[in-house]
């Protein structure tokens, strides 16, 4: 059986995430441009899903020479409903040559400009949350100076 047209992605929910300044580690012209950005806080909403990111998260990022981001986030989610989750999502984000010494200098850039998706991998505690194991996730991800969208699609 040809299943070619039944694949599809299904969109799941969208956590809003609320992030600081980002702090520099290092740069160097052959390691580029490490930085650290803290997660203080975010909503997640979903059809039957909403709950809060939790404060404490961070994403790593370094930032090629050539403008190739590879970026790992951690955080925690709180439910509503009392559960919570854990999210580790790794990541790449690039850039046109033109906005290359825009990134590396830390500079804020159009996310119109951007490729950014991510992989993550999930943990949960509870049956509930079980099915979020049970599939495959990609995520596209829109960066503003102060926050990052980052929309969760289900690979059917």
């Amino acid at each position: 059986m040809d299943r070619t047209e039944d694949r599809a992605l299904e969109e799941v929910f969208r956590i809003d995430v609320t992030v600081g300044a980002p702090i520099l580690v290092g740069r160097s012209a052959t390691a580029g441009r490490r930085q650290l950005i803290p997660i203080l806080s975010g909503e997640l909403t979903g059809p039957g899903l909403h709950g809060t990111v939790l404060p404490g998260g961070v994403d790593s990022q370094v930032i090629r020479p050539d403008g190739r981001c590879l970026l790992s986030a951690r955080y925690g989610v709180a439910l509503d409903d009392g559960g919570t989750f854990y999210i580790e999502n790794n990541g790449l984000r690039t850039v046109p040559e033109p906005y290359r010494e825009d990134v590396l200098e830390g500079r804020f850039v159009d996310p119109g400009v951007y490729y950014f998706r991510t992989v993550p991998t999930l943990e949960v505690y509870r049956e509930q949350e079980r099915w979020l194991l049970e599939s495959l996730f990609v995520c596209e991800a829109t960066r503003w100076p102060d926050k990052v969208r980052i929309t969760f699609h289900r690979v059917l």
